[in-house]
């Protein structure tokens, strides 16, 4: 009888088992599938955008309407699809990588070592302006030290999978690993320095008042079916979200190359203009956008004679000290704070700027 009892009991858990085993085979056959045909198009794209300009549309091969217009059909659907895939993957990373559970790896931490953990950990943290509030006060409550708290809200905005997706697609690998080094030495290097200044007076009484269990949120045990749907989630919310800004990028840039002569940016934003790296700070620190918007314009300033480290600090100042992120954090940090925190980073972004124009 007992026998019988363990093989009927058993029963349900082997058929779940199974259903899960069965459920994963499938998620991976589609995905091999769905990554074939997302090559077999991604090769095809330059040559249909090319049929399209030419043969369909009739333009005359060398003006600039025809540049113009090749620029923006082959590169909106280029980068779109590299986004997907990307985000897909990085939605799937940031799975095992939640707010609660990094805020956990970041407590106690000492700072120089917490300063590199938390930038690296920016990179697959999901994070935007909106949730600078919550995770700082999450953070520093849990005992994560203010110079680390900052170098992951650095890293988080900056170097993220739409910035690089997006500086590979346009601008090859060689400058997309550029600018995820020199982010997160300007995350960790930033932290570091704010931590060193012991600013903690500066962030708003009630947010220290604040008392936080870092375990109160059971830790969710996801499987590879829910990891994969949690990835598709990502498309949709990430996507869906920055698509019309980087069409509209992709349209600027691709009016600046089809019809900005060349060279004309290279007295304005060359490397014999010395003024040009704080001048492309200054401009971008109260301006707002996205990766996604300013990366096609970065790409045609280079086509047209800008200099790589201007154009670097140009990007960075835009997206890692965006101005809406600036008046949310005020909600928990005086303004002295605020204001050291974007003379830190600033300072770090012109080394990088005049760095790169003397290198390259």
């Amino acid at each position: 009888m007992k026998t019988t009892g363990t093989s009927q009991d058993s029963s349900p858990l082997k058929i779940n088992n199974g259903g899960r085993a069965a459920a994963l085979i499938r998620y991976i056959l589609l995905g091999g599938g769905g990554l074939g045909l997302w090559f077999v198009i991604y090769e095809q794209l330059l040559p249909l955008a090319k049929f399209l300009t030419y043969s369909l549309l009739k333009l005359t091969p060398g003006s600039h309407l025809a540049g113009t217009l090749q620029f923006f059909l082959y590169e909106s659907p280029k980068v779109l699809m590299l986004l997907i895939l990307v985000v897909f993957g990085v939605g799937i990373i940031r799975s095992f990588f939640t707010p609660e559970k990094t805020r956990r790896i970041l407590a106690g931490r000492r700072e120089s070592v917490g300063n590199v953990l938390a930038a690296a950990l920016g990179i697959v943290t999901p994070f935007c302006s909106c949730s600078a509030v919550p995770l700082f006060i999450g953070f520093v409550t849990a005992g994560v030290p203010l110079g680390v708290t900052f170098s992951f809200l650095i890293s988080s905005p900056m170097v993220n999978e739409i910035a690089l997706v997006l500086l590979y697609g346009l601008l090859g690998w060689k400058v997309a690993a550029i600018y995820l080094v020199t982010g997160l030495l300007i995350a960790i290097f930033s932290g570091w320095v704010i931590g060193r200044l012991k600013l903690e007076h500066f962030i708003e009484d009630w947010v220290l008042k604040i008392r936080n269990d870092v375990n109160d949120l059971p830790e969710q045990k996801l499987r590879w079916p829910d990891r994969f749907r949690q990835g598709g989630a990502a498309v949709r919310d990430i996507v869906g979200k920055v698509w019309p800004y980087m069409l509209a990028g992709i349209a600027i840039g691709a009016g600046i190359h089809g019809y900005v002569p060349e060279n004309f940016m290279a007295a304005l934003m060359g490397k014999a203009a010395w003024w040009s790296v704080p001048a492309a700070v200054a401009i971008g620190v109260p301006m707002y956008s996205n990766a996604a918007g300013i990366v096609p314009i970065v790409q045609a300033l280079l086509e047209k004679g800008a200099a790589l480290g201007t154009v670097l600090a140009f990007m960075m100042s835009v997206i890692a000290l965006s101005m809406p992120e600036m008046v949310i954090l005020r909600k928990v940090l005086k303004p002295r704070l605020i204001g050291v925190f974007i003379g830190v980073v600033s300072c770090g972004i012109l080394i990088v700027g005049y760095l790169f124009n003397l290198l390259f």
